[in-house]
Formats: structure tokens, C-alpha cells, sequence
């Protein structure tokens, strides 16, 4: 992996690679399908929606069990769920469970989960770990001790390295081998632990100039389309992206198809809008227009902003290219590298005019309220930009309430159309999940938002 997980608790977890490492560890009611991400049933045997849309009804499988032998009942789901909504707790994804008003135990086996508000994302959001009742409130646990149901426990955590090993109990069988993860942070370090046989897998980790001649030495490279979005994120309260043309004037000046297959190896595909096209809530359409000619015409003065961009060298390299394109169009970017942490805390302070950052788990299209609706300002959410649109507010609102898909569907290409016509958020493009295995792991492959449950199964 590329970097360090902050921590390894499910209830504080945020960065990508913590993500995917605790839900190795962690199992919850529901897990999202490898490829559609839908929600489907996991440590549920069952889900059942009542016809009024006001509760949910879990039955769990028979003879669950967490790591430690513990059996896993329906009083450990309630005690976490409460602990998750807790203030006292201060969990990180307390807002995802906001929808819930309470939960009962019906039997040992069976839980309801009251709604104070009908709620489309519920089963979804419930994929969120479950831990036992005696230990979802304890302080917090970076290095993942919590005991899990999932199908490693870690077994060793040091700077750089997390061994997880096979778990006797939990929601999957058991698996076969031991995994080691560990962050080198340089690419052409991984690619020669990768040569040597040092290293087994690489997940998203090598850029694709270097994928080729990975490849010729006898690697397998695998990509398949994910729902992973790169996106640009403007400061548009202030200028110069307070004004509609700018934003436009910048967006048409980005050649998305070029960087798509002159940086990224063609192993990716130039947005049309926010959602993906193997996305259930897609809304077909052309890939955003490319027009530098308009743009500059259209902005009449010049435009001056910095651009931050992450300090890996392929996310470098693509600043600079958005940068040299841009110029054309009448806006000059300077591009400011930045490691991981200094990048989110100058967007969280609102210090930037623009911003490449890449979505990783678009899964469920209500995750857009975080980044785009008006009560969502940093620290409440990540509406970095500042983005306030009454309309967009309320087709964000309508989507969270409604249940039926169709429905669903209709009112976030209505959201999508605001977002394009408005310009309030840039979508780049959508990067495949890419992987490098050798031969003891050629069978890995992520799921499309990029987890890495496939390793308990080689």
C-alpha cells in the first residue's frame, strides 16, 4: 500500500487504506457487492423493509461468533449502533446513522432499526462494523485490537506493517494464508518489491507508464472499470470560481480523453457527470465538453488561482498537465504539490482556490450530500468548496428520502444537471481498479470501490 493508516478503528476510520484494512478485520450487517455495490447481507441472514419505509428488521445468521469466540447477538448490533450515534463517542460516521431514532432487540437473532424519517441509504449504511456490546464504547483503539467478526484479526501492527491473520470465527470461512501489508511510500520502490517477489500484490499503487514493463517481467496487471471519481473541488464563495463562467471557463479547458490515455494508460474513462457509467444511477450523456477557444472568449480577462494536487508523482504530473491545458482557456494555475495530511487541512481551512482529489467509494449517490450540500461546511462535513444552492439542497434532501430507485435515479440526473450547468464541482474522470499480483496472488482483485475482501478467498 502506498501509506499508513491512521487507525485501524472502525468507529474513526476515514483514509482509504485504514478503510479497507478494518473491514477485513470488521464485519457488518451488510457488505457491498464486489462488483455493483449494492448492499447485500452479511452478518443478516436478512433484511426486511416495513411497507411504510419507518423501520428495517435484521435476522442474523444462526451461530455467528466474533474473533474471541463470543458469540454475536442481536444486543451487541444494538449497543453499536447506539455507540456509533453517540456524542460521547464521537465517531467519525456518527452522520451516516443520523436517520436512525432507535433500535430494538426483538429476539437474540433479530433486531429492528426504527427511522425517524424515511431513509434510502439504510441498508447501505449498515454496512458499518459491527463490535460487541462491552467494547463499542471504549476509547479509541488505533492499532485494531476491537474484537471483529470478520475474517482476519490483526495479529501484529508496527510503523509500516500490519500482519492480519486468518480468524477461526466470523462471517466468512476462514482463509488459507496469513497477510502481511505493508506502506512503502515510494513507486519505484514497490515496483522492485514487486520484480523481486519481495511483495505479492499491488493495489492501485503503480502508475501505468510502469505497468507495461511489469507486465514483459512476467507480472500479471489487471484492471476492471470502478466507481472511483477524480474530481477537481473549486472555492466558489470567493473569487476568481465565485463566477459561474470561471468555473465553466476551466472545466472546458481540460482535455479529459488526452490525460486519460496519454498519463493514465487509457486505464480509465473521461467523466460525463459525477456517477460513473457502471453505476446504477448513471445519467448517460457526452463526456464534458473540451473548448478552449469559448473559454478563453467567454472569460475576457485573465484568471490567476493556485492549483494543490497530492505529492505522488502521477498526481504531479497530472496538475501539471491541467495546468498547461488550462492556459489556453484563460486560466493560469500554479500547481502546489502537497503530502496527504497538509492537502486536507488547507481544504478543510478553505486556504485553496482549486483542488485535484479523487471520491474512492462513490457507492451510494446520497455520499454527494457531504461534499455538496450547504449544511455540510468543514468541520460538519466536506463541502470544501463552500458549494450553496438552494435547488441542489433540495434534490440532495429528495434523494435521501426516497426509497424507490426509479425515483431515485430520475432525481439525481436532475442533480447532475445542476451540478453541470452550475459547474459547482469538476468531474475529471473515473480510474479503473488497477492490480499487480504476482503468482501466489494472481486471483486478487479489489471489488469496484476498491476493497480488498477478495484477499480472504486465495
Amino acid at each position: 500500500m502506498t501509506s499508513d493508516p491512521d487507525t485501524l478503528d472502525p468507529r474513526y476510520v476515514t483514509d482509504a487504506v485504514g478503510l479497507r484494512v478494518s473491514r477485513l478485520v470488521h464485519a457488518g450487517l451488510m457488505r457491498l457487492d464486489p462488483d455493483s455495490g449494492a448492499p447485500v447481507p452479511y452478518l443478516a441472514e436478512r433484511a426486511d423493509t416495513s411497507e411504510d419505509g419507518a423501520s428495517v428488521t435484521f435476522t442474523l445468521r444462526r451461530d455467528l461468533a466474533f474473533h474471541s469466540g463470543a458469540p454475536l447477538t442481536a444486543h451487541d448490533v444494538k449497543e453499536t449502533l447506539l455507540a456509533f450515534k453517540d456524542p460521547t463517542v464521537a465517531s467519525r460516521h456518527a452522520r451516516v446513522l443520523s436517520a436512525i431514532d432507535a433500535v430494538t432487540e426483538v429476539d437474540a437473532r433479530t433486531v429492528r432499526v426504527h427511522l425517524s424519517r424515511p431513509h434510502a441509504t439504510t441498508l447501505t449504511d449498515l454496512e458499518i462494523p459491527i463490535l460487541r456490546a462491552d467494547q463499542a464504547r471504549l476509547p479509541p483503539d488505533p492499532n485494531g485490537a476491537l474484537d471483529g467478526a470478520g475474517p482476519f484479526f490483526v495479529s501484529d501492527r508496527r510503523r509500516g506493517s500490519i500482519t492480519l491473520s486468518p480468524a477461526l470465527h466470523g462471517a466468512m470461512p476462514t482463509p488459507r494464508h496469513e497477510v502481511r501489508i505493508r506502506a512503502v511510500r515510494d513507486e519505484n520502490a514497490r515496483a522492485l518489491r514487486m520484480l523481486s517477489g519481495d511483495s505479492d500484490a499491488v493495489a492501485g499503487g503503480i502508475s501505468p507508464p510502469l505497468l507495461s514493463p511489469l507486465e514483459r517481467q512476467g507480472l500479471r496487471v489487471y484492471s476492471r472499470p470502478s466507481l472511483a471519481l477524480t474530481y477537481m473541488v473549486l472555492r466558489v464563495d470567493r473569487p476568481p470560481f465565485d463566477r459561474d463562467v470561471a468555473r465553466a471557463a476551466l472545466s472546458c479547458s481540460i482535455d479529459r480523453e488526452a490525460i486519460v490515455k496519454y498519463l493514465l494508460g487509457g486505464r480509465a474513462t473521461a467523466a460525463s457527470g459525477m456517477l460513473a457509467p457502471t453505476h446504477w444511477a448513471h445519467a448517460s450523456g457526452p463526456v464534458l465538453p473540451f473548448d478552449p477557444v469559448t473559454a478563453r472568449q467567454s472569460l475576457g480577462v485573465r484568471v490567476h488561482a493556485t492549483l494543490l494536487c497530492g505529492a505522488d508523482r502521477l498526481r504531479v504530473d497530472i496538475a501539471r498537465a491541467i495546468a498547461q491545458q488550462a492556459k489556453e482557456g484563460g486560466v493560469d494555475l500554479e500547481v502546489v504539490p502537497l503530502e496527504l495530511g497538509a492537502l486536507l487541512a488547507r481544504l478543510g481551512s478553505g486556504d485553496f482556490d482549486a483542488s485535484t482529489l479523487q471520491l474512492a467509494e462513490l457507492v451510494e449517490p446520497n455520499t454527494l450530500r457531504v461534499f455538496l450540500h450547504s449544511t455540510s461546511f468543514p468541520p460538519a462535513g466536506s463541502n470544501r468548496g463552500r458549494v450553496h444552492d438552494p435547488e441542489l439542497d433540495a434534490l440532495l434532501d429528495e434523494g435521501d428520502a426516497t426509497i424507490d430507485r426509479d425515483l431515485r435515479r430520475q432525481i439525481y440526473a436532475r442533480m447532475e444537471a445542476v451540478i453541470a450547468e452550475r459547474s459547482w464541482i469538476l468531474p475529471l474522470w473515473y480510474e479503473d481498479q488497477i492490480v499487480v499480483t504476482g503468482p501466489r496472488a494472481a486471483t486478487f482483485m479489489p471489488s469496484a470501490e476498491g476493497r480488498w475482501l477478495s484477499l480472504a478467498d486465495l
